[in-house]
């Protein structure tokens, strides 16, 4: 009975591994792809005003730069969005690691 036991808190243990994984890599990819999606949507905007798609690109890459260089330059932004990345990460290693001592107090 242990034996199954401890499979069982080895086998939410990786549960929560890959779940916790999964966050990590949405969380940074988000921060990745949301300003390339602001650039396909700005783009899409212009094509609806009327501009040729080149032109919108050649408009909405330079425009989408500079909020990106407003928000870098933004005291403490930028820090904090990363922070927050890694006490994300941090927090899973030590749920993660919690079960080591679930299944050690199950194997005595």
């Amino acid at each position: 009975m242990k034996k199954v036991n401890v499979a069982l808190v080895r086998l939410l243990q990786f549960v929560v591994f890959v779940v916790s994984v999964f966050m990590v890599i949405a969380y940074f990819g988000a921060m990745v792809l949301l300003p390339l999606d602001a650039v396909v949507l700005l783009i899409k905007l212009m094509g609806v005003i009327g501009f040729n798609g080149f032109i919108a690109a050649f408009i909405a890459i330079p425009t989408v730069a500079y909020l990106g260089l407003i928000v870098y330059k933004t005291p403490g932004l930028c820090k904090m969005v990363v922070d927050a990345g890694v006490d994300l990460v941090k927090s899973s290693k030590t749920r993660i690691e919690a079960f080591n001592e679930i299944a050690e107090a199950v194997k005595a």
